[in-house]
């Protein structure tokens, strides 16, 4: 039977003897009981994890270690590189935020990141999250991390029924309670692994769980039910045109798209804007356009439809030409999907 209030001592000393036990191995992560993890792992695989899940993320982050070791290396990388190897992750903003906050460091701080959460606050980029991550588990320092895993475990040990955006100042404060000067950088990771392997969003494994005698959210009979969630609006959609042009040696016509804005810095194919209406105005040169049918797209906010139009032909200084395999590599995802559509036509690359 679960306790009136949920015992904070005993579930610190219950999930860290379980972590000790059950922590994941992961790439970025230092085992348990060894040295800390290098700041510039624990920075870049945090920002990387953003909106995105491990196995996602797990090979970006070993073709960024390997390709730039040290923050000093991605720093004196160029734009276009680290665009280009960031493709594919989403979130395209953090991209340009990782190089600002590299150079900062090298450039500022002599390739060392500051060892306080105020410190790393400081640097561009980076938010109260990866700062208290980058904070405890790189620099052992006590600070309350808390993402969308520990959102969850904190709102089902305590039965919290106020819904999410709501409930978060709350969840946070809760959160708190348990952060002492003790493993600090453990706890962090203690309570992410509960999270992502245990406590999870649609099929908790109570059963399992090194904690279940003091969760509020089981004793409820119903812990999947926590936590409460605002209904989301409908997602708006929009629609749009993606162009296709092939030159006569194979190669795929991009452009670099403006950095302020959705996929800022980006490659992208040639697109006309993308609105709520039905795609207008004109190809963006004059040439043989052929539709070879439409991807579906779903940002954060917004759904897009765009159809995808091929055609052959040559516009000297008007974009960079890429063979078709160096371009897909290089596209986020929606404009590779349009690529992908393109290529289907069986005589664009005869």
């Amino acid at each position: 039977m679960a306790c009136v209030s949920p015992d904070i001592v005993l579930i610190r000393s219950r999930l860290l003897a379980w972590y000790d036990a059950h922590a994941r191995s992961l790439p970025w992560r230092a085992a348990v009981g060894a040295a800390r993890t290098e700041p510039y792992r624990v920075w870049l695989s945090e920002v990387m994890l953003q909106q995105t899940t491990v196995p996602h993320a797990t090979p970006y982050f070993h073709a960024f270690t390997t390709r730039w070791p040290t923050v000093s290396d991605l720093a004196a990388a160029e734009d276009a590189e680290v665009m280009g190897a960031w493709a594919g992750l989403g979130y395209y903003a953090r991209a340009r935020n990782l190089l600002a906050c590299a150079r900062a460091v090298a450039g500022e701080h002599g390739g060392v990141f500051p060892d306080t959460e105020a410190g790393l606050l400081a640097l561009p980029g980076v938010g109260a999250y990866t700062a208290a991550a980058v904070a405890s588990i790189a620099f052992d320092r006590a600070a309350n991390v808390v993402d969308g895993n520990v959102e969850r475990v904190m709102a089902r040990l305590f039965a919290v029924e106020t819904p999410v955006p709501a409930a978060r100042p709350e969840l946070r404060r809760l959160a708190g309670l348990f952060v002492t000067d003790e493993r600090p950088g453990d706890w962090a990771q203690a309570l992410m692994d509960l999270g992502a392997t245990v406590c999870r969003p649609k099929s908790p494994s109570c059963g399992a769980c090194p904690v279940a005698s003091e969760c509020l959210g089981l004793a409820s009979g119903d812990p999947a039910r926590f936590p409460l969630k605002t209904k989301k609006a409908d997602r708006p959609h929009r629609r749009g045109t993606a162009y296709v042009l092939v030159d006569d040696q194979g190669r795929i016509a991009v452009e670099t798209r403006p950095d302020k804005g959705l996929l800022g810095g980006m490659l992208g194919l040639p697109t006309s804007d993308w609105t709520t209406d039905a795609p207008s105005g004109a190809a963006p040169i004059d040439a043989d356009w052929c539709e070879a049918g439409a991807i579906e797209h779903v940002f954060t906010h917004f759904s897009l439809t765009l159809t995808v139009m091929t055609a052959r032909g040559e516009a000297d200084g008007l974009w960079r030409w890429m063979p078709v395999e160096a371009a897909r590599a290089a596209l986020p995802t929606v404009f590779a999907k349009a690529l992908d559509r393109a290529t289907v036509e069986p005589d664009l690359f005869s």
